[in-house]
């Protein structure tokens, strides 16, 4: 039985990182508005996805920032004193989190189940989804809406953009040739493709008649990582690393004819706006965490690794299993991704 047969007044959502993943719940919330418009919703996530998200319509967002720590939930506390939510849907698993939905007044929490739940979440709710067989996380995600009574639906976003964002990213390309993004850090650099090899894949893209574009934050380590496959490369391209928004980023997304990303923020930012995605992977499970719509674009040498180091067929393998190692994103092959290229091409 759902836990609501009728529209329940308000619904508090607990999901403060990463970029990928409040990309997904996204998915998750407007499907929730789509058949409960009247459900007030408010969602608490971190300082950066904010910059991303604040703007979501009918979507009440309270930032936490993790560097205030206790003060910080504090704050939040204080905030939220005096209101009580029909549900809290629970939906990060670390123990900051969990914390911080102790001051949060509620008559359901909803968390994950125990066979999925980390870092003692299951202590902190009274309510689980029943879900264990979800494989991506986005599906898992959905997987707390269906369990409050909303229908089985196909994912859709809307994530509003400026029309200053928007001019921003139709200016990249003034010769009207169709943008290539390529996105090529990810959280940590062993999950980065070979430097080389991006500036290869460019210089190949830029021959298939496409605009150029390099992506990313401003972390030292990203604007450095552009600079060398920039140095590397035969044609010009266009350096955007540390120089957008995240609302011009995803514009800029929303822009791009393809978008090359490992395992990152970007890949599933460029997914809510129905853009291909060629996604790299080798450490963690493309089912998993792969760009939703763009599965069947993946690059990956994850089930090698991870069988090879865990010494078990990946089907007996736990939903999060990850391979390790700074050697494996070389085993992706340049040829791979050209194949992929025309592929989306044709």
């Amino acid at each position: 039985m759902p836990l609501f047969t009728s529209a329940p007044k308000s619904i508090c959502l607990l999901r403060l990182s990463a970029i990928g993943d409040v990309c997904h719940a996204v998915a998750m919330v407007q499907a929730i508005q789509k058949q409960w418009p009247t459900t007030k919703i408010t969602w608490i996530m971190g300082k950066i996805e904010a910059q991303l998200l604040n703007d979501l319509p009918n979507v009440e967002v309270i930032v936490f920032d993790k560097k205030t720590g206790y003060q910080g939930m504090k704050a939040i506390w204080k905030q939220l004193s005096g209101r009580k939510f029909d549900a809290l849907l629970h939906m990060q698993l670390a123990l900051r989190a969990s914390a911080l939905t102790i001051g949060i007044k509620a008559k359901y929490k909803v968390g994950f189940n125990r066979k999925r739940a980390k870092e003692g979440q299951w202590l902190f709710t009274n309510k689980k989804i029943p879900d264990t067989a979800s494989q991506h996380v986005l599906d898992s995600f959905f997987e707390f809406a269906y369990y409050l009574g909303i229908e089985k639906t196909t994912p859709t976003w809307h994530i509003p953009l400026s029309e200053s964002d928007i001019n921003f990213a139709q200016s990249i390309s003034p010769s009207g040739k169709p943008l290539f993004v390529i996105s090529p850090a990810a959280s940590k650099d062993e999950r980065n493709w070979l430097t080389e090899r991006y500036a290869a894949i460019a210089d190949y893209a830029i021959e298939k008649g496409f605009e150029v574009a390099l992506c990313g934050s401003p972390a030292p380590r990203e604007i450095t990582l552009g600079e060398n496959i920039q140095k590397l490369m035969r044609q010009p391209v266009i350096n955007l690393i540390g120089k957008t928004s995240l609302k011009q980023l995803t514009a800029t997304l929303k822009e791009a004819r393809i978008v090359l990303a490992p395992d990152s923020g970007p890949a599933h930012i460029a997914t809510t706006q129905g853009t291909p995605v060629i996604g790299l992977y080798g450490h963690s499970n493309p089912l998993r965490t792969g760009p939703y719509l763009s599965l069947d674009n993946v690059v990956s040498v994850y089930e090698k690794h991870v069988e090879l180091q865990h010494k078990k067929p990946i089907s007996e393998l736990p939903w999060s299993a990850r391979a390790k190692g700074a050697h494996i994103m070389k085993d992706i092959e340049l040829q791979s991704l050209k194949y992929k290229i025309n592929k989306l091409l044709n």
